[in-house]
C-alpha cells in the first residue's frame, strides 16, 4: 500500500488553487504504471516521490505524459512531506528531478521552492496559434524551456488585465496545433502581474495554478516591473497565488498548500 494524497497547491483555501496528486513509493514502480495511478486521479500534475538517504527523487505525470518540471505538484509534495514528519530536515527538502536538484524551504507558513529561470526569446506565433486565442496581444515570445512537451510554447502578452481574463481560446485548435501558450497582462491592485496557462496537447485545456510557467514570468516582468519580487495571480477559474523572485539564474515561488484528503493505494 502506498500512501496518496491530493493537495491543493497555491492557496490557502480548499477546492481552489491547482490541485495535485502525492504519491510516496518505497521503490519504482513500472512508469506504465505511474501513468495509469495519473490518469486514475485525473488532475494536471501527479507527483510520484521515492527516497533517496537525506533526498527524494521525484517524477510528474499528467493524465497522459510524464513532464520534466512541475511548481505545484513539487510545492504540494513538500507540503506532504513537512506536514506528515517525513522531511529528514523539519524546514527543508530537496528533490532529485529531471530538471536538476530542486529545493523547498519553509518560510513562515508557506512554502517557497527554488527552481531554474525559464527564459523568454523574442519571436512571433503561427496565426493559427493567435487565432485560437480569440485576441491578437500586444507581444509574443518564445518559451525557450518545455514544461509540458508541447510542439511549441508561447508568452502572449496582452495590454489590458481584463483581456486575459476574458479570454476562451479554442482548445480543439491549439490540440491540433501542438501549443501550449501562457498569457499576462500587468495587473492592478495587490497583484502586479495577472497570467494564465493553455496546454491542451498534454491533456490540460486550463492549468489552474502553473509554477513552471512563473518561471518564465519572473524572466520577463522583473524588467519591466523594476523589482525582483513580485505578487503574482493565476486567473484561472480556481485561482492562485504565488510570490515570485528572480536570483539570477534561479527563481523563488512561494505559496500555500492545503491537504483534501489522504489515503493508500493498492499496488
Amino acid at each position: 500500500m502506498a500512501p496518496l494524497f491530493l493537495v491543493d497547491a497555491f492557496t490557502r483555501q480548499p477546492f481552489a488553487g491547482n490541485p495535485a496528486g502525492v504519491c510516496l513509493l518505497r521503490a519504482w514502480r513500472p512508469d506504465g504504471w505511474l501513468q495509469a495511478l495519473a490518469a486514475e486521479m485525473n488532475v494536471a500534475e501527479t507527483a510520484f516521490l521515492v527516497r533517496e538517504g537525506e533526498r527524494f527523487r521525484l517524477r510528474w505525470f499528467t493524465p497522459v505524459v510524464e513532464v520534466p518540471l512541475c511548481g505545484h505538484a513539487t510545492l504540494a509534495a513538500a507540503h506532504v512531506l513537512f506536514q506528515s514528519g517525513r522531511a529528514p530536515d523539519p524546514d527543508r527538502v530537496v528533490f532529485d528531478t529531471h530538471s536538476g536538484a530542486l529545493a523547498a524551504l519553509r518560510s513562515g507558513d508557506a512554502i517557497e521552492l527554488d527552481f531554474p529561470l525559464v527564459e523568454v526569446d523574442g519571436g512571433d506565433a503561427p496565426a493559427e496559434v493567435i487565432a485560437a486565442l480569440g485576441r491578437r496581444p500586444s507581444e509574443v515570445g518564445r518559451v525557450a524551456f518545455r514544461p509540458l512537451r508541447a510542439d511549441a510554447n508561447y508568452l502572449c502578452v496582452f495590454e489590458r488585465e481584463e483581456d486575459v481574463r476574458d479570454l476562451r481560446p479554442d482548445f480543439a485548435a491549439l490540440r491540433r496545433l501542438g501549443a501550449s501558450v501562457i498569457v499576462t497582462a500587468r495587473a492592478s491592485g495587490r497583484h502586479a502581474v495577472v497570467s494564465r496557462y493553455f496546454a491542451p496537447a498534454v491533456g490540460i485545456d486550463e492549468d489552474p495554478v502553473t509554477g513552471g510557467a512563473h518561471c518564465a514570468l519572473a524572466a520577463y516582468w522583473a524588467p519591466r516591473l523594476g523589482r525582483d519580487r513580485f505578487l503574482a495571480w493565476q486567473a484561472s477559474p480556481r485561482g492562485g497565488e504565488l510570490e515570485v523572485s528572480l536570483r539570477g539564474t534561479r527563481v523563488g515561488l512561494a505559496g500555500h498548500a492545503v491537504t483534501i484528503w489522504s489515503g493508500r493505494c493498492r499496488l
